[in-house]
């Protein structure tokens, strides 16, 4: 199965829910609101940078790939963040979704032609991994590692995104669902893309979110060669 086998199965089954649920939390196959804010604040940490003279610069881009119905937008609001929000989801019916929600905002964008994305400051990703389906596990890490070197490419400052954690409790876990080991998520970020990882695993989900910093924000300088393929398991 190559990638555009994934993607047009991965949108199928994101326009059966949207349709199902509506612009919500279940809509995107989230549990419920609450959570789904969590895990976005998760991803809004990328935007502060702990190194010293690393101040956020303002305003900023931000891609949201895999952006639903935009809720992402929310975030950027109550967090104060002065941002141009560019969101891609391979789900026609989610953009129409966001489009109906936002497409009236000067400072928000949205794509269904990954061919239309413009370099951005920053990339965020909430839940794209999360849903295997019947994708044989190997072909999906491939597929992951492979988008995570598009995320690269595509940001100037750093990226963000999560995923399910293989330190779920065993009888929730599902067969279709992704489960990676933590360690081998951050050992790769870390060997690919960045001397500047992080790894969020405490704020009480059964998931993980990894930020992802490039060495110099000002010139998008990455540490190390961005590729595809296998991940470093020394």
């Amino acid at each position: 199965m190559d990638r555009s086998q994934i993607l047009a199965k991965v949108g199928r089954y994101y326009t059966d829910k949207v349709l199902e649920h509506g612009p919500s939390a279940r809509g995107v196959d989230w549990n419920g609101t609450e959570s789904q804010m969590l895990r976005f604040a998760q991803l809004a940490k990328l935007f502060d940078d702990p190194r010293p003279c690393m101040a956020q610069p303002s305003p900023f881009s931000v891609l949201d790939y895999g952006c639903g119905y935009g809720a992402f937008i929310e975030q950027l609001d109550a967090g104060g963040w002065d941002a141009d929000f560019h969101g891609f989801d391979i789900s026609e019916e989610m953009v129409r979704q966001a489009r109906a929600r936002f497409g009236d905002r000067p400072d928000a964008r949205f794509f269904t032609d990954e061919a239309e994305i413009e370099p951005v400051d920053y990339v965020v990703s909430s839940g794209l991994f999360n849903v295997r389906q019947d994708v044989d596990a190997e072909v999906w890490e491939r597929y992951v590692f492979d988008t995570l070197a598009r995320f690269a490419g595509l940001s100037r400052r750093g990226f963000a995104f999560n995923v399910l954690t293989s330190y779920s409790d065993a009888d929730r876990m599902r067969e279709t669902l992704y489960y990676p080991n933590p360690g081998v998520l951050f050992d790769y970020c870390k060997r690919t893309f960045s001397r500047h990882v992080a790894l969020l695993h405490d704020y009480g989900l059964y998931e993980l979110t990894i930020l992802v910093r490039s060495d110099d924000r000002a010139t998008g300088v990455w540490s190390a060669p961005r590729r595809s393929g296998e991940a470093d398991r020394a």
